[in-house]
């Protein structure tokens, strides 16, 4: 893994944005909209959905990443992604993570980036590490 991060990203993790991302994600645990049923499981606050920190795709200016990596936009695509836990986002958390390459390989003349991003929290404390895949396809010319 380089030692310089690609970019480095900060975000709220808001109760609003949860209910609305486990609405649209077809998230049915009670836990993620209603704040009673999050403390009966346990929970200080309302959990987010298991994928809920794609939402600092938002944050980002990923056509200055894709761009600083080399890459060529139209020809990128996603080939995986992979989140690792220590514990669930909660609302109000304000998490912060910097991406940086894990892995950059060539197959069969297509570019393999794997990216890495670990989200930490005020204290410091790690989140969740996002692990995905981007794939540059071959010219097709």
């Amino acid at each position: 893994m380089t030692a310089e991060p690609l970019d480095e990203v900060a975000f709220d993790v808001e109760r609003g944005k949860i209910r609305e991302f486990a609405r649209a994600t077809g998230a049915a645990d009670p836990v993620h909209t209603d704040l009673g049923a999050a403390r009966a499981a346990g929970f200080a606050a309302a959990p987010a959905t298991a994928t809920h920190v794609v939402v600092a795709g938002h944050y980002r200016d990923q056509a200055a990443f894709v761009a600083k990596l080399g890459l060529a936009f139209e020809r990128v695509v996603v080939g995986s992604v992979k989140w690792t836990y220590h514990r669930p986002p909660l609302a109000g958390d304000t998490l912060r993570g910097a991406r940086r390459v894990a892995d950059d390989a060539r197959k069969k003349g297509m570019r393999f980036v794997t990216l890495e991003t670990e989200y930490l929290d005020a204290d410091d404390h790690p989140v969740v590490v996002l692990r995905e895949t981007l794939i540059e396809r071959g010219d097709q010319q």
